[in-house]
C-alpha cells in the first residue's frame, strides 16, 4: 500500500482538508479521492491529490 495525499483549499488559501490516505494504486486512489470529496462535498473547491511519486492524479480549481 502507498500513501496519497488529498488537500482542499478555499478560495484566500485557507486548508479545508488535509488528508492522508493508503491504496494500492493510482486509479484506486482517484476513486478513494473521490469519496473523500464528496463526503465533505468539497467537489467544487480546489483540491488536488498526489501519489508518494508527486503525480497529480486529481485537481480542480
Amino acid at each position: 500500500m502507498k500513501m496519497y495525499k488529498l488537500t482542499v483549499f478555499k478560495k484566500d488559501g485557507k486548508k479545508l482538508l488535509d488528508q492522508s490516505f493508503e491504496a494500492k494504486t493510482d486509479d484506486e486512489a482517484k476513486d478513494r479521492g473521490s469519496q473523500i470529496l464528496h463526503a465533505h462535498a468539497y467537489e467544487n473547491y480546489t483540491y488536488r491529490c498526489t501519489s508518494p511519486e508527486g503525480k497529480l492524479l486529481l485537481f480542480h480549481e
